[in-house]
């Protein structure tokens, strides 16, 4: 049984609510309540929010597995002397607005949906926003479908990954600068080329500074 599932449990026992009900206060279908309790079924982040905002709780209380609701019912809570506590998560979200080839340079497509960053990922880099990977060349380091958060405000420097546009077209490589070549070099498990530029119009778009999964994790 995962934290998550104990915790809902603890929640539905504490509210005396039935797995029907739940899922109608949410917004779900009892069945996915039951994928939660009985089949290690994670929820995803959505559902998080929803269940937060209806109950007022905070993510904490659904996943830990020693301060969630669960340990807090059974009296499990007491931390060591010495121990902090961890602090609340807070909530900020970044805007996807395209996706990017991590192979041959292509124009993006535009999507312009926003999805949930850390808070302290986002307060540093406030302009950000997520491109979804596509292609193979950088699958040693962000896996095909990713989203990876572009700061077009952070300068890259010898070695960062980074997107850039070549002749109006983007693509996602890691920079080493020299002198008067720019190299793009893949860091996949399938053979790529590296792109050499001596002289075209390159312009940055941004630095890769953080990346997260498309999905939950099965």
């Amino acid at each position: 049984m995962t934290a998550f599932s104990k915790n809902v449990r603890a929640l539905l026992a504490k509210k005396e609510l039935t797995q029907q009900k739940f899922a109608d206060a949410i917004g779900v279908t009892q069945t996915t309540v039951s994928g939660w309790l009985n089949r290690a079924v994670q929820p995803k982040t959505t559902n998080l929010d929803v269940i937060c905002d209806e109950f007022d709780l905070i993510y904490e209380d659904l996943l830990s597995e020693t301060a969630g609701l669960y340990a807090k019912l059974h009296g499990l809570t007491s931390a060591p002397a010495g121990a902090l506590a961890p602090a609340t998560p807070r909530k900020a979200y970044a805007p996807l607005v395209g996706r990017v080839h991590a192979g041959d340079a292509t124009e993006p497509d535009i999507i312009d949906y926003e999805i949930p960053v850390p808070y302290e990922v986002w307060e540093n880099h406030q302009d950000g926003y997520f491109l979804e990977v596509e292609g193979t060349c950088m699958n040693r380091v962000y896996p095909e479908g990713c989203r990876v958060l572009i700061d077009p405000a952070k300068q890259p420097i010898d070695g960062s990954i980074a997107v850039v546009s070549i002749d109006g077209e983007y693509v996602m490589r890691r920079l080493h600068l020299g002198a008067s070549v720019l190299l793009l070099s893949p860091e996949s498990f399938d053979e790529h080329d590296d792109i050499i530029i001596r002289d075209g119009n390159v312009e940055f778009v941004g630095t890769v500074v953080w990346y997260q999964s498309a999905g939950e994790l099965e």
